[in-house]
Order: C-alpha cells, then sequence, then structure tokens
C-alpha cells in the first residue's frame, strides 16, 4: 500500500545518535567551488526500512526509493543498516522532476548515487548539492540514455523551458560538467519543514541560514 512522504517521522538531526550525526553532519559547513560556506541539512525525513521506501510517494510518477539509492562508495552506516535519512529539500526536487516528467512524456530514471548522498560519501567534493537532497542525475529519458552530447543537451533545453529557475550543469568533460547523465538542482535548499517547531533559543536554524 503506498505512503505519502508526509507520514513520515521528521527528525532533527542534532538529536540522531552519535554515529549517523558524523555522516550527516548537521549545521556544519562545506565550501563550494568559489569559495562561499554552505550549512548543511538539519531536518531529514526518517525511513525505517527498504521496503518503506519503495512505498514511498514523493510525487505522482517518483518513489523515494529513487533519490536513496547508492553504491559502496557512501558511508558503510547507510549501506548496512536502517534507519536512513534523506534531507525534506528532496520533496522539493521531486517536484520539480514532476514537471520535468510531464514534460517530456515519459519515465525520468535517477542514477544510483544520483539522488540524495551524505557528506561522507566518497564522490562528494566540495559542497555538492547532493548532500542537500536538492539534485539529481538523471541517466535515462524514456528509451533514450544520456551519453551523448545531442541527446543531453535536448533535455538540457526542455528542462531550462519548464524549470527556469533550476540549475544544469553544461555538457562537458571538464570539472563542474557532465557528459553521461543530466545533472539538475534546486541550489542549496534548506527546508524546515511549517509543522516542526521553533527551535529552541540560542540555536541555529538552518532554514535561515
Amino acid at each position: 500500500m503506498p505512503i505519502s512522504l508526509s507520514d513520515l517521522p521528521i527528525v532533527d538531526a542534532h538529536e540522531l545518535p552519535p554515529d549517523v550525526r558524523s555522516v550527516l553532519r548537521p549545521g556544519e559547513v562545506l565550501r563550494d567551488g568559489d569559495g562561499i560556506d554552505h550549512v548543511l541539512p538539519r531536518w531529514f525525513y526518517e525511513v525505517d526500512s527498504w521496503e518503506t521506501a519503495l512505498d514511498t510517494v514523493v510525487a505522482p510518477h517518483f518513489m523515494l526509493w529513487e533519490f536513496m539509492t547508492i553504491d559502496v562508495r557512501e558511508a558503510e552506516r547507510f549501506r548496512q543498516r536502517f534507519p536512513r535519512y534523506v534531507p525534506c529539500a528532496v520533496a522539493l526536487l521531486a517536484s520539480a522532476l514532476e514537471v520535468f516528467r510531464d514534460a517530456v512524456g515519459t519515465y525520468v530514471h535517477i542514477a544510483a548515487n544520483g539522488g540524495y548522498r551524505t557528506p561522507a560519501h566518497r564522490l562528494t567534493r566540495r559542497a555538492s548539492r547532493h548532500c542537500w537532497g536538492s539534485a539529481a542525475n538523471i541517466y535515462r529519458v524514456g528509451d533514450d540514455w544520456l551519453d551523448a552530447r545531442e541527446t543531453i543537451e535536448k533535455y538540457a533545453a526542455i528542462a531550462r523551458n519548464v524549470l527556469p529557475a533550476v540549475w544544469i550543469r553544461p555538457y562537458g568533460h571538464e570539472d563542474g560538467m557532465a557528459d553521461d547523465h543530466l545533472h539538475l538542482d534546486l541550489g542549496y535548499v534548506a527546508v524546515r519543514p511549517t509543522q516542526v517547531k521553533s527551535p529552541a533559543t540560542g540555536d541555529i536554524d538552518d532554514a535561515a541560514a
């Protein structure tokens, strides 16, 4: 039976066990390639099992598991055990991808490690938007594999048209480019859901950072 994302517990990562905090690193700072600091997210959906990830609807055509597939480069704690945690910004990302899917009229496939990955993931270099749960790497649209310039730029143009606020990596082989997927991101989005009470006096709220 499908599970609504709103049915999942929302947790303050500052209150999680030390082994989880050491991976998520809530409130810590990562620096981007331009030397600008960004505060890592604090509020996460708690996912108690892979079955829950498979059943949880994030948008009409996207399930939560699609944003959680990882490989051996992810921290062992997140590969081996549940619960696992996904930043609340994933809901915004899924909404944007739903608009993109409607525009292309077919399935949109997110790569392994192409949704959320933690700051401890070995692919994490500087302040990757994947650590905020606000970026997706798309490797296939319908029957089209995104591994050639023509195909990547075709779908990049569609994404720019329907999602003008989304940033897209240009095609290329250099750092900051992509040649085997379409990278879409919403920037460094830190979400504190409305139902979460204001933090205690003296805390820094990541939504205002």
